[in-house]
């Protein structure tokens, strides 16, 4: 790395942060700059239709099948396979955002996409009552906002994991992908 960005695009890139952070756009604009593949968390492993959560199990094996390939760029990492992915990993990219900037975003993405029937992942569509249900994605953002920045905290000290890179502004992470960009066309 020189200066924080990569002389060559590291191959298994994984993307980590607040709900709401961007985190999905980000992985997609680091795929694109460096011809990875990339994979969603939602739509590859987590969901099924109609909002139903794959079983724990399968989403294992989806991770873990994911990781073992030479080339990825993930836009997230639940929890329960977290640990499938973090080994293979050549560099985490952490979105950790004041809750301002996130939560923002996560309204105005929401209320978009509820009022135009954007589709969100596998077929599933935000819709104003599911927005203002108990499990909605804003409820969700509450409830792991301070777990998620924890989570970037241990892994950016933990020495056995890859290096982990950690964005607090939108404009500095866009920089970053700018510089990817270039290196990635050099």
């Amino acid at each position: 790395m020189l200066g924080g960005v990569p002389t060559r695009p590291p191959s298994r890139v994984l993307f980590y942060g607040v709900t709401g952070s961007g985190k999905s756009s980000a992985a997609h604009a680091y795929a694109k700059a460096s011809g990875l593949p990339e994979y969603s968390a939602d739509d590859d492993i987590g969901w099924f239709p109609g909002w139903q959560q794959r079983a724990v199990e399968e989403q294992r094996r989806l991770a873990a099948d994911i990781a073992s390939r030479e080339e990825w760029v993930l836009d997230s990492a639940y929890a329960t396979w977290r640990d499938m992915v973090l080994p293979r990993a050549e560099l985490i990219v952490a979105l950790d955002y004041p809750r301002w900037v996130s939560l923002s975003r996560l309204l105005r993405r929401s209320l978009y996409r509820a009022v135009n029937g954007q589709l969100v992942c596998n077929g599933n569509t935000e819709s104003f009552r599911r927005l203002l249900a108990r499990d909605s994605i804003i409820w969700w953002h509450f409830q792991s906002f301070t777990r998620k920045r924890q989570v970037i905290q241990a892994m950016k000290a933990d020495p056995a994991l890859p290096p982990v890179i950690v964005f607090k502004r939108p404009r500095d992470l866009s920089r970053w992908l700018s510089h990817v960009h270039s290196a990635s066309a050099a």
